[in-house]
């Protein structure tokens, strides 16, 4: 997406942005990527690395789009909280006002003991896999494993 109008026409064929949202990453230059809520983060993103990949869902606000919600729920690249900013920087040219934050923040560490990538839940930070007790930091890269995602 580079423009508003850009974002409106995604928008009037992918009306579902609206109830159930949509993939979306921030490319290496910046820009923002969407693709249905169903299409993997890995595919919108072309296979390149990114600086913000999540969900977000869109409204309408006097006939024009805003953000409802964002997260950076993506099980592909399990960015850090910290790419706010570059999702913040990559909504302002569509006209697209965020929220302060992410409406829905994730925390992934991966495990030191088996190397499984987790998704904290209730500030738990124990492995899903193995039980170990996870880093409070996080420590998964963003460069994506050779084995898929």
């Amino acid at each position: 997406m580079t423009s508003p109008s850009e974002l409106r026409v995604w928008l009037s064929v992918q009306p579902e942005a609206f109830s159930e949202g949509a993939t979306y990453v921030v490319d290496l230059l910046g820009r923002l990527r969407l693709a249905p809520r169903r299409s993997e983060h890995v595919a919108c993103a072309d296979g390149e690395e990114v600086l913000a990949a999540g969900e977000l869902r869109f409204r309408l606000d006097a006939g024009q789009p805003s953000v409802a919600e964002v997260s950076n729920l993506s099980t592909g690249y399990c960015p850090d909280v910290t790419c706010w900013a570059s999702v913040a920087r990559a909504l302002a040219p569509l006209g697209l006002h965020p929220p302060m934050g992410f409406t829905g923040a994730m925390d992934f560490r991966r495990c030191l003991a088996c190397g499984e990538v987790t998704l904290v839940k209730e500030r738990w930070f124990v492995c899903a896999f193995c039980d170990a007790d996870l880093p409070s930091d996080w420590n998964v890269s963003l460069a994506r494993e050779v084995d898929g995602e």
